[in-house]
C-alpha cells in the first residue's frame, strides 16, 4: 500500500484527526496503515499479549499506556508475536524495549520512549474501548495511516 499522510491531508483534511508529534518511530516499517484496535492499561501489558495473539489482517493497536515512562509494555516478543498474526502495526502512548531487535522486524511501532523493565502482568484494563492521548480520540474500528511525516485517522478507509 502506498500513501503519503501529507497528501491524504490535503485530499481529506476536513475528514481527518491528526495525532501530535509525540512519538518516535521503531519497527522496520516505517509506513503503515490499518483498522484500529486499542487496550487502555497502566503498567501491565497482559492485555496487550493478549490482542497481539489474535490473527488479523493488517490491523494497528493502539496501546493507551497513560504515557508512564517507568516500564515497557511491547519488547520484541510481542512485536514477534503481532507480525506472526498479521498485524501492521503498534502505537504506544508509553514506552517498548527491544528496540534493536523490533527496529529488525516487518511491524511498525510508534512509542513515546524505550525503557529497558518490563512491565507486571496483572490483567488489568479496557479492550477496545475509546481512548484520547497525543489530542487526539482513537475509535476501535476507525482507520490509521503512519509514515514518517505522522500518523492521522480517518472513520473511513482512505485508500
Amino acid at each position: 500500500m502506498t500513501f503519503k499522510t501529507a497528501d491524504l491531508c490535503d485530499d481529506f483534511s476536513g475528514d481527518l484527526q491528526i495525532v501530535s508529534p509525540v512519538f518516535q518511530s521503531f519497527g522496520g516499517k516505517k509506513r503503515f496503515s490499518g483498522v484500529i484496535q486499542t487496550v487502555k492499561i497502566f503498567e501491565d501489558n497482559v492485555l496487550v499479549r493478549d490482542l497481539l495473539s489474535q490473527k488479523v489482517n493488517g490491523d494497528v493497536l493502539v496501546v493507551d499506556g497513560g504515557g508512564s515512562l517507568r516500564c515497557a509494555l511491547l519488547g520484541d516478543l510481542l512485536a514477534e508475536l503481532g507480525c506472526t498474526n498479521g498485524w501492521s502495526g503498534v502505537i504506544v502512548y508509553g514506552c517498548i524495549r527491544d528496540s534493536a531487535d523490533i527496529n529488525k522486524m516487518p511491524i511498525g511501532v510508534r512509542a513515546i520512549q524505550t525503557h529497558p523493565l518490563k512491565s507486571i502482568k496483572k490483567g488489568w484494563g479496557d479492550k477496545n474501548i475509546s481512548v484520547t492521548f497525543a489530542g487526539t480520540t482513537f475509535n476501535p474500528g476507525d482507520h490509521l495511516y503512519a509514515d514518517e511525516d505522522g500518523i492521522i485517522l480517518s472513520t473511513k478507509p482512505l485508500v
